[in-house]
């Protein structure tokens, strides 16, 4: 996998193994440590943007656009999450990363798992934020229900839903800025593909893991609707050593709620010896 040029900002874009485009940045720091971070369902690489500033002085983050999101390609047909996986180990082959702090958040925590539990020498570090490692017998079905709301009567049908989920009421009111963005972001998202990523979702079962020699770190909003505070005890519960951090007051996107307590986490797995 190689760069094969920049898009009209400071993002690059890769070609990963399948041919599908991944267009990604990476923000320098002042630090050795590096950082790679995965979004949410039909967010891109901006939905860091409030967190990245506060993990520069530990060294450099990569963000992306995961396939079938913002301006990454969005191949035909099914994408399970282990081609997810490998997308991220192709952009780390293409800057020159052998293992970073891989850290996500929703479907960006499902990704990152899958990666962890594919390729476990990679990382050093492992942050998986308002997430799960299964959503429950009736996932897949759940799942095809949202997808196929969006496919038939479009993004934003799906908006007044996800609204409530995402972000507490005080926060949507003192940071409209940021919620407007966030909504773009959600509507600019390709019905077909986000259809794919939903049934994705509905298919991860990642409860069978292999041993992780590296410190892991769950965090989630106590007020998360979508990946309740149960669900992280479980994900918990599968990696020996792991530690939960509940965020009171916050729901189910807590980097964009709390975006200094979520990076104090990673920049405790930036800075850990092990």
């Amino acid at each position: 996998m190689q760069a094969s040029g920049a898009t009209t900002d400071d993002s690059n874009v890769a070609t990963a193994r399948d041919g599908t485009k991944i267009v990604y940045r990476v923000v320098k720091g002042t630090g050795q440590g590096r950082c790679a971070l995965v979004h949410s369902l039909a967010m891109d690489g901006s939905f860091w943007d409030r967190v990245v500033p506060y993990l520069k002085e530990a060294g450099d983050v990569l963000v992306y656009d995961c396939r079938g999101h913002g301006r990454s390609g969005k191949p035909k047909g099914s994408q399970p999450i282990e081609r997810h996986a490998d997308d991220l180990a192709d952009l780390l082959d293409t800057i020159g990363w052998q293992q970073a702090v891989v850290a996500g958040a929703s479907m960006g925590g499902c990704i990152s798992l899958a990666f962890a539990a594919r390729y476990p020498d990679r990382v050093s570090g492992l942050g998986l934020i308002d997430t799960t490692a299964w959503y429950g017998p009736n996932a897949p079905q759940q799942w095809e229900e949202r997808g196929q709301k969006g496919a038939r009567e479009g993004m934003a049908a799906l908006v007044p839903f996800q609204l409530d989920r995402w972000v507490s009421e005080a926060f949507r009111k003192q940071h409209p800025d940021v919620v407007e963005h966030a909504v773009a972001v959600f509507l600019a998202s390709d019905p077909e593909a986000y259809l794919e990523t939903c049934r994705m979702l509905g298919a991860a079962d990642l409860r069978v893991l292999p041993p992780f020699a590296f410190p892991t770190r769950i965090v989630v909003g106590a007020e998360d609707y979508a990946t309740p505070v149960a669900m992280a005890e479980a994900t918990r519960d599968l990696i020996p050593g792991a530690t939960l951090t509940v965020l009171d007051k916050v729901r189910h996107l807590t980097p964009l709620e709390a975006p200094d307590l979520v990076a104090a986490q990673l920049n405790a797995l930036l800075s850990a010896r092990h």
